[in-house]
């Protein structure tokens, strides 16, 4: 059979267009007013969504009936009073941030992931934070309790109890020691005045974080037992902001730097380097997740696409000349 081959070419980064691209959610389409985003076509799978230059998990049980298993909905519930699970896709604030009408849920069952839309093909892509609040369901659990959590503080208000979101990041397929940590609720302060449980839509920096692939969020609490965390696992989220360098297509150098083969591919895809200055070769799906990883030690690099769902893919090599971009189809 004919070997389709795919050169690669080095590109020598002399300049960058950045921009600053913001997930609003606003522009993502609901139903009508206070609903929320929902879609079993795919249960037990990823049926996430795209806002500005993040990619936000979504996983519906199997069942097709008993909700959201984990990840982000899109909402615009005004339901800023009603307690219990049936109000669980609602802000405590009651609207979006800064007014805007929507804004995104996360239920957070062991950890969700936001991956970076425009992570293979950019040279760099670096999240600087997002606003966060409760939602209604978390809010009025850790206020004044339920038949799950307990009331925040105790009675009287003496416990040091508190509830948190962590950011951690991969990039390159690994998982980077800096991370974010963010107080929802917090009654530690020996100074009870200071006990606070947020219902304001407040900024959350990750730019400690640096460059990234994408981000994975989890939630703790003190109130747990022996099924894990008692308090609801969620928190709202609005305006994420992500800064994108492009490259500049007017300011690239072009050289040979590898040869891609075959293409499509079913089982096994080359990588044969041409260029010694690379020293990572990466595959990447299109929502920016990396799918496989190799260290460039020798010039021929075997990857096994046998297990990949069939469609398109980046694959990024980089070095110190720079990044080299190309695609290949998965069949």
């Amino acid at each position: 059979m004919r070997k389709i081959f795919t050169i690669a070419s080095a590109l020598l980064l002399s300049a960058t267009v950045n921009a600053q691209v913001v997930s609003t959610f606003d522009s993502l389409t609901l139903s009508g007013t206070d609903t929320f985003y929902v879609n079993y076509s795919k249960p037990a799978t990823n049926v996430g969504f795209t806002s500005g230059a993040a990619v936000f998990e979504t996983v519906y049980d199997t069942a097709g009936y008993s909700g959201l298993r984990r990840g982000f909905v899109y909402s615009n519930m005004t339901d800023s009073v009603t307690s219990g699970f049936t109000n669980q896709n609602s802000a405590k604030a009651g609207i979006g941030y800064n007014g805007s009408s929507q804004y995104a849920v996360a239920f957070v069952t062991d950890s969700v992931v936001v991956g970076m839309k425009d992570t293979a093909a950019s040279a760099s892509t670096q999240p600087q934070g997002f606003y966060i609040t409760n939602n209604t369901y978390a809010y009025n659990s850790m206020k004044d309790g339920d038949g799950f959590a307990k009331k925040f503080g105790g009675v009287p208000n003496v416990d040091s109890d508190w509830f948190k979101v962590t950011v951690n990041a991969y990039y390159m397929g690994n998982l980077k020691t800096d991370y974010v940590e963010f107080y929802l609720a917090d009654f530690r302060d020996p100074d009870s005045t200071k006990d606070y449980i947020m219902k304001t839509w407040e900024w959350v920096d990750l730019t400690p974080l640096g460059e990234v692939d994408s981000l994975k969020f989890s939630l703790s609490s003190s109130d747990t037992g022996s099924w894990g965390m008692n308090t609801p696992a969620y928190f709202c989220m609005d305006d994420m902001k992500i800064n994108v360098a492009y490259v500049s297509v007017n300011d690239i150098v072009k050289a040979p730097a590898a040869k891609v083969y075959p293409n499509p591919a079913v089982n096994q895809l080359y990588v044969e380097v041409l260029d010694a200055a690379i020293q990572q070769v990466s595959i990447y799906d299109m929502t920016g997740k990396v799918v496989a990883m190799q260290e460039a030690k020798q010039s021929k690099l075997s990857f096994n696409v046998a297990q990949l769902p069939a469609g398109n893919y980046i694959i990024r090599m980089s070095g110190d000349n720079g990044v080299a971009v190309s695609k290949f189809v998965k069949q």
